[in-house]
């Protein structure tokens, strides 16, 4: 059997897009991708120094307001979801007294093959 790196892809079978993002199946191209992404919301969060807003709260007027609490409720979210984890987990055997996968199969409906000869 082949390993991915000894299988060859045909960039002509590939449909348009597929050859346009190619790019994209490189280690270093996704990294540059996500440093590309965190320079952007950087330079986004510095204009937000630089203009004056229209704003209907006076807390919406400090500058990088939106980043900060962007960032603020993603770590909510996170710490929520581990803690519902915490409380919604079951351990593995769960399920099991009443699974398919744990049935015993009869020895008489069950082919055996012998492949000692």
């Amino acid at each position: 059997m082949a390993t991915p790196d000894e299988k060859k892809l045909d960039v002509d079978k590939l449909p348009w897009l597929g050859r346009k993002l190619l790019w994209l199946d490189h280690a270093k191209s996704a990294d540059r991708l996500i440093y590309g992404l965190i320079g952007a919301c950087a330079v986004l969060f510095l204009a937000d120094f630089f203009y004056k807003k229209k704003t209907y709260i006076d807390l919406e007027d400090v500058p990088g307001f939106y980043a900060i609490y962007a960032v603020g409720i993603c770590l909510v979210i996170v710490l929520c979801a581990r803690a519902m984890r915490a409380i919604l987990m079951r351990d593995e055997a769960y399920y099991a007294p009443k699974d398919v996968e744990i049935e015993v199969y009869p020895e008489h409906d069950m082919e055996r093959k012998n492949f000692d000869d």
